[in-house]
């Protein structure tokens, strides 16, 4: 894309620039995670799992039992993704990227 001032569309043009950075955050992350990172296969895999899962049940009695198998299905997504070290980021790569690591779940509910 053209960055001088005679793009025919220059606030299209400016919402690209501004959004440059974000765009290639992936590429902050070790080389052997850019890939997992680059792809949307997790998430539309999840929810794949999820519609799969939902379609059985067919009707949900109320909000909380769809957020309580649905919570379930992404805490047994999450549980797996922890075992399976090849395939997706470990605590051990993000903890080499930050200082920190904190991640802590609300309970069901909250």
């Amino acid at each position: 894309m053209r960055r001088d001032s005679s793009c025919r569309l220059p606030r299209l043009a400016a919402l690209i620039n501004a959004a440059e950075h974000d765009v290639i955050a992936y590429m902050d992350f070790p080389r052997e995670d850019r890939a997992t990172l680059y792809s949307t296969n997790p998430i539309e895999r999840l929810n794949g799992e999820i519609k799969r899962r939902t379609d059985v049940v067919g009707i949900f009695p109320n909000e909380g039992a769809i957020t309580r198998l649905v919570g379930a299905i992404r805490i047994e997504q999450s549980d797996e993704r922890a075992t399976q070290r090849a395939r997706y980021m470990t605590p051990g790569t993000i903890r080499a990227i930050g200082d920190t690591l904190a991640v802590s779940l609300p309970a069901v509910g909250d």
